[in-house]
């Protein structure tokens, strides 16, 4: 029987330090799912080990701190639910840290938020692990 999965987003896999923050966003791919855009760097190699993870929205979209606050806990809450995709995923994952922007001008649904995460991480998983296995063999 497979051990039992893991729901928490503890305080170890935020991504605070700011030496990296700056790495993520000079090296780093990045892709859109409206309403998100997600910023990834590659881990060394393949792991089944949780990624540092950012979660931004911009004060220039949501001037309210409530509606930025608000939109921040719904992607905290999606990826928390969700982050089990990147981790059980066959021979590990190539992510070594992820910035998960909300770029839309209005408030969407959990709904949507959380459906459009799902298939960003799907797409991550696609563009993250051949990137990782490819870079191994030689």
């Amino acid at each position: 029987m497979p051990a039992a999965r893991s729901y928490s987003f503890p305080k170890e896999e935020h991504l605070c330090r700011k030496k990296l923050i700056e790495e993520l966003f000079g090296r780093g791919s990045s892709f859109g799912l409206y309403p998100l855009r997600l910023v990834w760097l590659p881990a060394p190699a393949p792991t089944t080990a949780p990624p540092q993870v950012l979660v931004s929205v911009s004060k220039r979209s949501f001037k309210r701190a409530v509606d930025r606050n608000y939109l921040k806990r719904l992607l905290r809450e999606a990826y928390r639910l969700n982050k089990y995709r990147l981790l059980e995923a066959p021979g590990g994952h190539g992510v070594g840290l992820l910035a998960i922007i909300y770029t839309g001008k209005e408030k969407k649904p959990f709904a949507l938020v959380e459906k459009k995460l799902i298939s960003g991480l799907e797409r991550l998983l696609q563009e993250a692990t051949p990137a990782a296995t490819a870079v191994s063999p030689s």
